[in-house]
């Protein structure tokens, strides 16, 4: 199912008058690279949906609420990417976060009113990134770093600390990295309370990547919309139920109900 502008309701947000597709319950915003980095100037939220997250979509109202409230959903997975087309419904192009975050500090480097400060990543790596980060920009493109401590999303005033450090920096950006849904939860729980903060962005693994933590799979194998393997094969004790049981098999199942016309949305983003 495919959402044209013409559909759109009174609400004339950024994502709101764009072309979405429909995958089960999930409206994914069917933009190219190109066309939604100049929109990114007009700030939002932007989430990155993949195949764990669709999964989570069906069984947590939560996190629908979540992306309900986004402005701008890409579509974070090769995986997807292919999907679409066997619905008949097919998307431009994957928007990955670990691609979108280096394809918007560089399109923005030049832009002294960005400025970006990131969240996440283990102690110390978030810092590296920045430095690498400002390094390839030329100025200092990333104003602040912190990587929160496990579990901080549970203490209020860890919470409160990380707002103010947001809030001191002056930082026009937050990329958060640390894990769907809690980053996706975090920033729609407190961006109210960061008033000089224009975009916000979820990026999962990317700190990690832009540090030179972890390796991303060679571009070969995500184009084939297998860097889960790769990732799998990484870690495969913390990752393989993730992966195996709890995301392929339940997604391929919704997928093929979708395509039969049998899937009922258990849970409703709201456009």
């Amino acid at each position: 199912m495919v959402i044209s502008k013409d559909d759109r309701s009174a609400d004339y947000s950024p994502s709101n008058v764009m072309e979405r597709v429909m995958l089960l319950n999930v409206p994914i915003d069917n933009l190219s690279m190109e066309e939604l980095l100049p929109k990114l100037k007009q700030g939002g939220v932007v989430v990155t949906p993949n195949v764990d997250h669709v999964v989570k979509l069906q069984r947590d109202q939560d996190f629908c609420d979540v992306y309900s409230a986004a402005n701008y959903r890409t579509c974070d997975s090769q995986t997807l990417f292919y999907v679409s087309r066997f619905l008949g419904t097919p998307i431009k192009e994957r928007i990955s976060g670990s691609d979108l975050f280096p394809a918007f500090y560089n399109h923005y480097k030049d832009d002294d009113e960005v400025t970006i400060f990131l969240l996440g990543a283990a102690e110390g790596v978030a810092a590296t990134a920045q430095k690498n980060i400002n390094a390839k920009a030329g100025r200092e493109l990333v104003v602040a770093a912190h990587s929160p401590s496990f579990g901080f999303e549970k203490r209020e005033d860890e919470c409160q600390q990380i707002i103010q450090l947001v809030n001191e920096s002056g930082a026009t950006v937050l990329a958060v990295g640390v894990g769907a849904p809690k980053q996706e939860k975090w920033i729609h729980k407190y961006k109210d309370q960061m008033p000089n903060v224009k975009l916000f962005l979820a990026i999962g693994a990317t700190i990690d990547f832009e540090a030179g933590k972890t390796s991303r799979a060679p571009a070969w194998i995500s184009n084939l919309g297998i860097e889960w393997i790769y990732r799998l094969l990484s870690e495969p004790q913390r990752l393989w139920k993730r992966y195996l049981v709890d995301d392929l098999v339940p997604f391929g199942w919704l997928i093929l109900q979708q395509k039969l016309h049998l899937y009922k949305a258990p849970h409703t983003i709201k456009l």
